[in-house]
């Protein structure tokens, strides 16, 4: 049954958790030297610049999705590997603490309206970040794997991030996603049970 207020509160949900995301990767990019988000207008929380229309209908639908992915140059990290590790970890971080902040919100303001957008905003942030761990491409799960990988893999990195987005479709409507996200998604609320 079609209910207004939980749209808003999912649409209010997914603007948070997406800038959030999105912002985390454009700011450690920039701590680490590369400043292409930040020339690009993505160093924001703005969620207009960040919204990727199919990853948004896909979290409407299924309360997983994801964002356009900022642009990063690796070549501007002092080490190519590790800044990239860092840049695709900080997104998962940043939402963590926005599921954080959006829990303590919902056990400190005593107004029912903000305790509903917000417990929906925290459950989103940790669903997107989760969903965002997957190995798949052009997701950062895959960024982290990918540059784990020897040199000697390119070919195989190349032709599997060609195939990233049918894979990622196949993922997410046959549920087999879940087995990597549900474990995530777990750790991710106990730590954020603790400031409930």
């Amino acid at each position: 049954m079609f209910n207004l207020s939980n749209l808003l509160a999912s649409l209010v949900g997914i603007a948070i958790a997406i800038s959030i995301h999105e912002f985390g990767h454009a700011y450690s990019a920039h701590l680490l030297g590369d400043d292409t988000a930040k020339y690009n207008g993505r160093m924001t929380l703005n969620p207009a610049k960040h919204v990727d229309p199919l990853g948004l209908i896909t979290l409407l639908l299924f309360r997983i999705g994801w964002a356009k992915p900022v642009p990063v140059n690796p070549n501007n990290f002092k080490n190519y590997k590790v800044g990239n590790i860092i840049v695709s970890l900080s997104g998962a971080l940043g939402n963590l603490i926005g599921a954080i902040i959006c829990a303590l919100i919902v056990k400190y303001v005593d107004m029912y309206a903000i305790q509903i957008i917000f417990d929906r905003a925290m459950w989103i942030n940790i669903g997107f970040g989760a969903f965002n761990l997957l190995p798949i491409p052009p997701l950062d799960g895959w960024g982290i794997i990918s540059s784990l990988l020897p040199y000697k893999y390119n070919e195989f990195v190349y032709k599997y991030e060609n195939m990233g987005y049918f894979i990622l479709l196949i993922a997410i409507f046959t549920n087999v996603y879940t087995i990597v996200t549900t474990p995530i998604m777990m750790a991710f609320y106990n730590i954020v049970s603790i400031f409930m």
